[in-house]
């Protein structure tokens, strides 16, 4: 079982940055793919971004690549998502979600554990 936890969240202005945490539970941890996901009012769970157990391969979205960088610290059982020149449509609530399988998948049905999630909210 894992548990994980979300933090980082909040209000931010168009072209600001935020970082995102997950703290997970458990001595596996590093055996996991991790991903970050993000759901809006109406609309599906969508992946932004996904690092496998090593941290060597990453999967980002096409709407967030090159302003969104996910990583990982193994030794600290923490990942996190650095999210940069933010834009209005960023705003979700953000889910990490933890993979039993080791690659860095976005399909949602791939990921076994959830943490319950950090509004994110980008103001224009």
């Amino acid at each position: 079982q894992v548990q994980l936890v979300e933090s980082g969240g909040g209000l931010v202005q168009a072209g600001g940055s935020l970082r995102l945490s997950c703290a997970a539970s458990g001595r596996t941890f590093s055996t996991y793919a991790m991903g970050w996901f993000r759901q809006a009012p109406g609309k599906e769970r969508e992946c932004v971004a996904a690092i496998n157990w090593s941290g060597g391969t990453t999967y980002y979205a096409d709407s967030v690549q090159g302003r969104f960088t996910i990583s990982r610290d193994n030794a600290k059982n923490t990942i996190y998502l650095q999210m940069n020149s933010l834009k209005p449509e960023d705003t979700a609530v953000y889910y990490c979600a933890a993979s039993r399988a080791a690659w860095a998948s976005r399909r949602v049905r791939d990921y076994d554990y959830w943490g319950q999630g950090t509004q994110v909210t980008v103001s224009s």
